[in-house]
């Protein structure tokens, strides 16, 4: 699918972003795993994983909320969407689960375990993370009209045992293995795409975290507090220059940024910061990478000509990732949209297809990915649904237990305010 400079010229804003949406989420409803229903990994053969088998826990959390968006705005019929989603959630009730903890990968028609490196072959609670703010957002969706199934995600979310991922000091550890246990004791600490773990953690109605856990060990790791200026702008959080992009989108999909503060930071002001501060350095282009420029923008974790990085300002190789820019969507709308009608004529058209923008691509080495990736591609559909309408953030919020977590957490929002009101 090709598009001339004066096809897209012509074209509103609102028929372009309809028209990546629609797109985008092709990928988790037509290439969703015809057993399990949940989001393959990815839609090319790479890194030993088998793309028709291998399903993505975190990735159908995101996959799970851009259906619900397409629900809504009709590219899919609502009724197919539910159905879609009881297939998902048949099919997590006998998955494998360690502590009610899914695992990173799973293998799409038997429900075990994906191994993802050597000793993480158990728990994840970082995608399961993931995965449940996707199930609370299509809980809250469904409650007025499918109550049974709001019930039974119900009891998948309350039987995640994120208290038993506590490590002795408070921390909150990312991983454990039936066979290893905790052996890889990797801390869930801050500032990275983890704000949406520690929350849920502490909105858990039954295996809730400590307090102390978010204050204390989140908010004291590396690269957390920053304060720095980048070319005009002021970054609250994070490693310099902000890092991979991703760190703004992967919490914030159900979680709604907008007047969200704690005593850390305005996440609204954080978000924004980190994607102004990725574009800048995008124009400024200090590596003189052929292409970049304010319609060729977005360094974060992807696919690359040589397997997979996290790219961003302090790791530069010359790859744009499409979902870096897009899902920035509400937090520079006017930058992205400039970024999705160059995305759509660059690189001779070859970019954009039935799933939406390739993963990645760079004009210096005239390379696109041949691959789609499910954690990719939701945040795009996902947040451009956010800019557009709130609607995911909307369902998200209206979660008792997300504002019960919000609030242990001392976290001021406008949605505590309008439930103190009600």
């Amino acid at each position: 699918m090709t598009f001339s400079s004066a096809a897209v010229a012509a074209m509103s804003d609102d028929a372009l972003m309809d028209l990546v949406q629609q797109a985008t989420l092709g990928y988790f409803w037509e290439y969703g795993h015809p057993v399990s229903g949940m989001a393959r990994e990815r839609d090319n053969d790479a890194f030993g994983y088998s793309p028709d088998d291998t399903v993505t826990t975190g990735g159908t959390g995101f996959g799970m909320m851009a259906l619900v968006a397409g629900a809504e705005r009709g590219f899919v019929v609502r009724d197919e969407v539910v159905e879609r989603v009881g297939k998902i959630i048949n099919f997590l009730e006998t998955a494998d689960r360690f502590h009610g903890v899914f695992p990173h990968f799973i293998h799409g028609e038997t429900g075990k375990t994906i191994p993802f490196g050597g000793k993480d072959d158990g728990g994840d609670l970082v995608e399961t993370s993931f995965l449940m703010a996707g199930l609370l957002t299509v809980r809250q969706w469904l409650i007025p009209t499918r109550p049974d199934l709001a019930a039974r995600i119900d009891r998948l979310w309350r039987g995640v045992e994120w208290s038993h991922h506590l490590r002795a000091d408070g921390a909150l550890l990312w991983h454990w293995s039936p066979v290893h246990g905790f052996a890889m004791n990797h801390a869930v600490t801050g500032w990275n795409e983890c704000l949406i773990t520690h929350l849920l953690a502490a909105a858990s109605p039954t295996h809730k975290v400590p307090v102390s856990t978010y204050h204390q060990s989140w908010a004291k790791g590396r690269d957390f507090l920053n304060g720095r200026n980048y070319g005009g702008v002021t970054l609250p959080l994070g490693p310099d220059y902000g890092g991979p992009l991703f760190f703004a989108h992967y919490s914030f999909m159900g979680l709604d940024p907008r007047g969200l503060s704690d005593v850390y930071a305005d996440y609204f002001a954080q978000n924004t910061a980190h994607a102004l501060i990725n574009r800048a350095h995008c124009l400024t282009n200090p590596g003189g990478f052929p292409g970049y420029g304010a319609d060729c923008w977005g360094l974060t974790a992807s696919d690359t000509f040589d397997g997979y990085n996290a790219h961003s300002p302090t790791n530069d190789t010359g790859v744009i990732t499409p979902t870096a820019a897009l899902a920035s969507f509400p937090y520079v709308p006017k930058e992205a949209m400039t970024a999705l009608r160059g995305f759509l004529t660059a690189m001779d058209g070859r970019l954009f297809g039935p799933f939406g923008f390739a993963d990645a691509f760079s004009p210096k080495r005239d390379w696109v990915a041949s691959s789609h990736l499910a954690i990719d591609q939701g945040p795009i559909a996902v947040m451009i649904e956010n800019h557009r309408s709130a609607l995911l953030w909307t369902l998200f919020m209206s979660a008792p237990e997300v504002l019960v977590g919000l609030a242990r957490l001392g976290f001021s929002s406008p949605h505590l305010d309008k439930a103190a009101v009600a």
